[in-house]
């Protein structure tokens, strides 16, 4: 099978993620079994709380936001106070912009960037839904972000730079955005084990399903160093392979990678 391209692997990422919004298709079901999970209902609360996601935080976001997606809860660790601006890699419907949105107050501004245009328009839907007036929401890569140099505080994101075929830009882009002082607070997934061959090369199901895609502690530190960025931290969390285990039945990913909390700063 012939190596598929940077662009290939977004345009498979991209459909997934689109079916997603448009169906609310579970992001870690198979293609092959993802017409079936249509007709089932998935309790993304129960979902969210596994991440890490308070009873609070999930009744304070608009019917729609929560979809179940992430491997952690990055604004918990953001420390974000009023006035900040954030800046959500990954947005998806808009759920950690609305959680964020309510730490940064009404002087704050949260900006969600995500590249498939459904979830863009689900987000904005559920801003307005939720008076959110200072969250706002821009169709754009991770790798290019449709952010102006030195304007971000707090950079967050949810299971999604794994996503990138290109994740040394990725973190470039965050330095590029970033005011002097300005810091990542991360969650995302990390190998602790080298993937077997038929995990990793694995371009469609696995990678836009969080797994193929990962990189290891080192490999982040040393992307995160050439980009910039110092007082680096990568905090494995043991207690997600409880539900990683789940993501692929019988797969035993679990055995291989695991969710992380990122910290940097510029």
């Amino acid at each position: 099978m012939s190596k598929l391209t940077n662009d290939q692997i977004r345009q498979n990422v991209r459909s997934r993620y689109q079916q997603i919004a448009v169906n609310e298709v579970p992001v870690h079901s198979s293609s092959s079994s993802a017409e079936s999970c249509c007709d089932i209902p998935t309790d993304f609360k129960a979902i969210s709380s596994q991440l890490g996601y308070s009873n609070d935080e999930l009744s304070a976001v608009p019917e729609g936001a929560n979809m179940g997606l992430g491997c952690g809860n990055p604004q918990a660790i953001a420390s974000l106070s009023d006035g900040e601006i954030v800046l959500d890699l990954g947005s998806g419907g808009g759920f950690d912009c609305f959680l964020a949105s309510r730490q940064v107050g009404v002087t704050g501004r949260v900006i969600g960037v995500d590249m498939t245009p459904e979830m863009v328009s689900k987000a904005r839907a559920n801003a307005i839904k939720g008076e959110f007036h200072n969250t706002e929401f821009r169709l754009g890569e991770i790798e290019h972000l449709p952010a102006a140099d030195n304007t971000v505080n707090v950079i967050i994101s949810n299971c999604v730079i794994n996503l990138s075929p290109d994740k040394q830009q990725v973190f470039n882009e965050a330095y590029r955005v970033l005011k002097q002082g300005g810091r990542l607070a991360i969650s995302d997934i990390v190998t602790t084990t080298e993937l077997p061959p038929a995990i990793k090369n694995d371009m469609n199901d696995l990678y836009s399903g969080c797994i193929s895609g990962a990189s290891s502690i080192i490999e982040l530190t040393a992307m995160l160093q050439q980009s910039g960025f110092s007082d680096i931290s990568i905090e494995p969390k043991d207690e997600s392979r409880s539900f990683i285990k789940d993501w692929v039945p019988g797969a035993n990913v679990d055995n291989y990678i695991t969710s992380a909390v990122i910290k940097a700063v510029k």
